[in-house]
């Protein structure tokens, strides 16, 4: 089992190892499959918030101006996938294969937190992460009170259930995005990512849009650009650097998330599709499941945790899931759209 694969065949739950005073353990549980890069967990939502706690009057698709920022990504087929020898076992990235994909509009960037913002001030939507009272947050990001952590998953201890951790505040409570408006929205769950696309007149994207639209035109290649992960020694996306999960040494200008439009986009004028943020797509992760309300989604693109020694998932090609009501710091989603003939 690797950092960033949740093992969707256990149903078995296991107690998260507490990282604080006796006095103050919480039943953190937690999954056998929690991931270093998008970790689950089964949580119950506060008494007092509800999923419906919305402004129902203004949670509306907007008309065909939805589109004017989009990038229209032309009906055409790719070789989607990998067999190169630094796949992972069990994320099924093969074989190679030939698939074909109708026209669609796409995001060039993820969603961001201002747009987010907009999101929630029209709806009064409260997302998952607010409604259960915590979200997951990276250790090295993390300098509020110890008293706001309730545990943290066995197997994947950087990672800290931090209270009052949401899309505005996350790495806590005394966090903000103020500075950071144009960073990716994190803290989001499918759930919630499927309620702005509502509200936004769009949709996730499926796998083969996201992973076409990633290539940008690109035949076969590791990444966005090419083979080279630093061509002529330069950044060209947000991941860990340093020895995972202790040291960063923010070679590439980040710890943690990073402007949108931070690195240069791929050929398709899309940007942030490897490093960043994890983006939630429309499918199950498992193509076989069908109607499992609770079953984990796909995510593509990796984070800014990924490292070459511990998890590569910023290639093109790999993927990875979590389950729909799951949220932390590195995750986050990009709109696309279906072209109406």
């Amino acid at each position: 089992m690797s950092c960033c694969q949740p093992n969707g065949s256990s149903k078995e739950k296991i107690k998260a190892i507490e990282i604080i005073s006796e006095s103050q353990k919480h039943n953190l549980e937690s999954t056998l499959g929690t991931s270093c890069c998008s970790p689950h967990v089964g949580r119950e939502k506060e008494d007092n918030l509800s999923k419906d706690s919305f402004s129902e009057r203004n949670f509306y698709k907007t008309d065909d101006s939805s589109i004017q920022k989009m990038v229209l990504i032309d009906k055409g087929q790719f070789l989607m996938g990998s067999e190169d020898k630094d796949i992972n076992i069990g994320d099924h990235e093969d074989p190679v294969r030939m698939v074909e994909v109708e026209a669609f509009y796409v995001d060039p960037t993820p969603v961001t937190n201002q747009e987010f913002q907009r999101f929630i001030e029209e709806t009064g939507y409260v997302t998952e992460a607010k409604q259960y009272g915590w979200s997951f947050v990276f250790h090295l990001l993390f300098n509020g009170k110890n008293s706001q952590v309730k545990g943290t998953p066995a197997q994947t201890p950087w990672w800290l259930a931090v209270e009052g951790a949401d899309w505005a505040h996350p790495e806590g409570p005394d966090s903000s995005i103020q500075d950071r408006l144009d960073h990716p929205v994190v803290h989001v769950s499918w759930n919630d990512a499927n309620a702005y696309c509502e509200w936004a007149g769009k949709r996730l994207l499926t796998e083969k849009e996201w992973e076409y639209a990633a290539r940008g035109g690109l035949v076969q290649k590791k990444y966005p650009w090419g083979n080279e992960l630093m061509p002529d020694g330069q950044h060209m996306c947000n991941i860990w650097q340093g020895q995972f999960p202790y040291t960063n040494s923010e070679e590439d200008g980040f710890l943690g998330t990073s402007p949108v439009k931070a690195f240069p986009p791929n050929d398709y004028g899309i940007y942030s599709v490897s490093g960043n943020v994890w983006e939630w797509g429309a499918e199950y992760f498992d193509p076989s499941i069908k109607d499992q309300k609770d079953a984990p989604r796909v995510t593509r693109g990796g984070s800014y945790l990924c490292h070459d020694s511990y998890c590569n998932r910023y290639r093109v090609s790999a993927r990875t899931s979590n389950t729909p009501d799951s949220s932390s710091g590195n995750t986050g989603f990009r709109c696309g759209k279906s072209v109406i003939a």
